[in-house]
C-alpha cells in the first residue's frame, strides 16, 4: 500500500468584531480570528496537511489572500475543494489527527461537532478525524490570548 503523510500548521490573531469559527463550528466568544477567509485555523491546518502529503503546496497557492473571491470564505467549502484535489489524483484520507491550541474559550464541548462537520465534508467516518484541544500554559502569543493555533497530520493512501 502506498501511503503519504503531511503536516499542517496555522495561527491567526484574535480580534474583536469577528466570529470565532473552528472546525466549521461557530463558537461564542468575545473575540474571533482575523483572516481573509473565516480564519478557521483548524480547517486550514488540515488542508495544509493534506496538500503537503502530496507535495501540492499550501492553501495560499489555491486560495490566495490577495484574491477577493476568497474574502470571508467558508473554510469547509475550501476543505471540500482540497479533498477533491486529493481524490482526483487517486488518493484518499486514511485519517486526520489535529490539535487546537487556545487558552480560551474551552473547546471540549465543541470537539464532537467539529469532528462531525469535518468528517462529513471529507466523506469519512468520524473516528478517522482526531481533534484535541490544549492550552499553551499562558506562554507565548497563544498563551497571552493574542491568537489561536492548530496543528494537523494527514495520512493519505493510494486508492
Amino acid at each position: 500500500m502506498d501511503i503519504r503523510i503531511g503536516n499542517g500548521y496555522d495561527i491567526h490573531q484574535l480580534v474583536e468584531n469577528r466570529p470565532l469559527i473552528l472546525g466549521g463550528v461557530r463558537i461564542e466568544h468575545r473575540l474571533g480570528l482575523l483572516g481573509h477567509s473565516d480564519a478557521d485555523v483548524l480547517t486550514h491546518a488540515i488542508m495544509d496537511a493534506m496538500l503537503g502529503a502530496l507535495s501540492l503546496g499550501d492553501i495560499g497557492l489555491y486560495f490566495p489572500p490577495s484574491d477577493e473571491k476568497w474574502a470571508g470564505a467558508d473554510s469547509l467549502v475550501l476543505l471540500e475543494q482540497v479533498n477533491g484535489l486529493v481524490r482526483e489524483r487517486g488518493w484518499e484520507i486514511g485519517n486526520i489527527d489535529s490539535v487546537v491550541v487556545a487558552e480560551r474559550p474551552k473547546l471540549k464541548p465543541h470537539i464532537s461537532k467539529m469532528r462531525d462537520r469535518i468528517a462529513s465534508v471529507l466523506q469519512l467516518e468520524p473516528d478517522r478525524v482526531g481533534i484535541k484541544a490544549t492550552t499553551n500554559e499562558k506562554l507565548g502569543p497563544v498563551g497571552r490570548e493574542e491568537g489561536i493555533a492548530a496543528y494537523a497530520v494527514a495520512l493519505l493512501q493510494c486508492r
